[in-house]
């Protein structure tokens, strides 16, 4: 079985990912949760997964986290701080990085460094600091396989055929 920690699993994608978790029952265990303030939804999700951790950015948030899971025996971080020990834990070896622009970065990065394997939603890792990712991914072994839908569908178009193949990739940048 493998074992995933979400981030960024009250927004749109790490909600999609939670569903098809769902679908694969017996073939991936969610983990781990963090997600930004959205204290409530993250409560329900930990309530229905049973994630060895979950984590909350808004440190105000932590409070309310803790006491809603008072009983679970899921373990409760916030800040940063709680979505890097996730990303670089030891509780998951995929971890699904949607967490929001710059924000997602840092706990990116621990999970890289981690040798884990990234499905990376976040684009704007790899816009502010490509460089350095691809450098501790080549160091630690990481495998960072895009899945948010542009750089999943180019990533895909590359590996079908020759890279000397490819001339030219042009973005739109159309923000989605």
């Amino acid at each position: 079985m493998r074992t995933v920690a979400v981030l960024g699993s009250t927004g749109s994608i790490g909600r999609q990912t939670l569903e098809v978790t769902e679908a694969l029952t017996g073939e991936i265990e969610v983990t781990a949760l963090a997600a930004g303030k959205n204290v409530e939804l993250l409560v329900a999700q930990a309530r229905r997964f049973r994630p060895k951790v979950v984590a909350i950015a808004a440190k105000e948030q932590y409070s309310a986290l803790k006491r809603a899971l008072t009983g679970t025996n899921i373990k409760v971080l916030a800040g940063e701080e709680g979505l890097i020990e996730i990303a670089a834990g030891p509780e998951s070896q995929t971890v699904l990085a949607a967490i929001v622009g710059i924000a997602g970065l840092g706990p990116t990065l621990a999970a890289v460094r981690a040798g884990k394997r990234i499905a990376l939603a976040n684009k704007e890792t790899l816009v502010t600091a490509g460089n350095i990712v691809q450098q501790e991914a080549a160091k630690s072994g990481a495998d960072i396989l895009p899945v948010d839908s542009e750089h999943s569908a180019i990533w895909q178009c590359l590996r079908s055929g020759r890279r000397e193949e490819v001339q030219n990739l042009i973005l739109t940048a159309s923000g989605g």
